[in-house]
C-alpha cells in the first residue's frame, strides 16, 4: 500500500494487530514520520514502539479490531476516504464511523503541545542555568 500512488500524502496509517512489535529503535518511528504519517491506528502496538511514538510525536491510536478492519475496508474501497484523528476529542472519524480512543492526559498534553523530552527539558532552561551557575560556586577549583 505504501508504494501505491493512490495513498500518497496520507497522514494516517491504518495497520494490523501488533504493529511495531520488534521495532524497538527510534528509527521505526522516524521512518513513519518522514513518510508523512502523524498517526497510526491499530488494534494493538508493540510496547516499546508505542512508547517511542508518543515521545517523538507520532500518535498511536488503539481501536477494536473490527473498527480497524472497517477503516481498512473503507480505504481500500476508496483511497480518497478521509480519516480524522481528533486528539482533542480523543476520537477517530471517517464517514459514518466515530470511535473513541484512550490516551492518558499527560501524553495527550505532550502531543498537543508538540513536546518531546528535549522540549520538556528546555521549558526549565532558566532553572537549569540558575542551578548550574550556583553549582559553579561550590565546585572545587583545580590548578
Amino acid at each position: 500500500m505504501l508504494n501505491n500512488p493512490a495513498y500518497q500524502g496520507a497522514s494516517v496509517l491504518v495497520a494490523g494487530t501488533d504493529f511495531g512489535t520488534g521495532s524497538s529503535r527510534e528509527h521505526a518511528v522516524w521512518a513513519l514520520q518522514q513518510y508523512g504519517f502523524r498517526a497510526v491506528i491499530a488494534p494493538r502496538f508493540g510496547d516499546i514502539f508505542r512508547n517511542n511514538s508518543t515521545k517523538m510525536g507520532l500518535l498511536p491510536v488503539v481501536l477494536p479490531a473490527e473498527t480497524v478492519e472497517a477503516l481498512q475496508a473503507a480505504v481500500e474501497a476508496d483511497p480518497a476516504t478521509e480519516i480524522t484523528v481528533d486528539l482533542d476529542r480523543r476520537e477517530v472519524r471517517s464517514g459514518d464511523l466515530t470511535a473513541s480512543f484512550e490516551i492518558d492526559d499527560y501524553t495527550r498534553w505532550r502531543l498537543m503541545e508538540g513536546l518531546d523530552d528535549i522540549g520538556l527539558t528546555l521549558r526549565h532552561a532558566e532553572d537549569i542555568t540558575s542551578f548550574e551557575q550556583g553549582r559553579a560556586a561550590w565546585l572545587p577549583v583545580t590548578v
